[in-house]
């Protein structure tokens, strides 16, 4: 009776620990997103002409203001996140929905161009080995907590001296032109 009890007992604490651990794991993959309570800026894009449909891309992290560039090719830059939203109890528990930044792209605006020209693509940071947004997309059951997961994206045409700030909301990505020449080419009529 008492072995039984001691691995009872020594089984109880390898489900604690394995627990624990999966929290730690949790908590750490959290910190790979960022907050979001309200439409926030997330990112800033600059564009310098390098030829035709080729651009230097400036893009800057408003999340910890880290710059990277970009060579991307087309008419129009992209821009995608993943996105966790939260049920209303883990909110009350101060989870904000999360999002992280994925990846910049180059895009042309003809289809057939699209299909056959070179494409730039750009990861904006390292897969991590446990992701709550791919555990949350794959097993929704096992994270009730668990809102929505979804990805976001945005793009506007790119033009030599263009800068665009980008938001996020709790619908997804926005993109608005902050000087004159993005405003040239990313007017209604365009």
């Amino acid at each position: 009776m008492k072995a039984l009890a001691r691995a009872l007992g020594g089984i109880s604490l390898l489900a604690l620990t394995a627990l624990a651990a999966l929290a730690v794991a949790v908590a750490l993959n959290l910190r790979t997103y960022a907050r979001l309570a309200h439409e926030e800026p997330v990112a800033e894009l600059a564009f310098q002409a390098r030829g035709p449909q080729r651009w230097q891309a400036t893009l800057t992290t408003v999340s910890d203001l880290s710059k990277q560039s970009f060579e991307l090719a087309g008419d129009e830059w992209q821009l995608d996140a993943r996105v966790l939203k939260w049920r209303g109890w883990a909110n009350l528990l101060g989870l904000d929905a999360r999002y992280r930044l994925e990846r910049v792209s180059g895009r042309y605006r003809d289809i057939a161009q699209e299909r056959s020209a070179p494409r730039t693509v750009y990861a904006l940071g390292e897969e991590p080995t446990l992701d709550l947004w791919a555990l949350a997309r794959d097993y929704p059951d096992w994270l009730p907590f668990v809102d929505a997961v979804y990805g976001s994206a945005t793009y506007l045409p790119m033009a030599d001296g263009a800068s665009y700030e980008v938001t996020l909301s709790q619908s997804g990505l926005i993109a608005r032109p902050q000087n004159a020449a993005a405003r040239a080419v990313s007017g209604p009529a365009k």
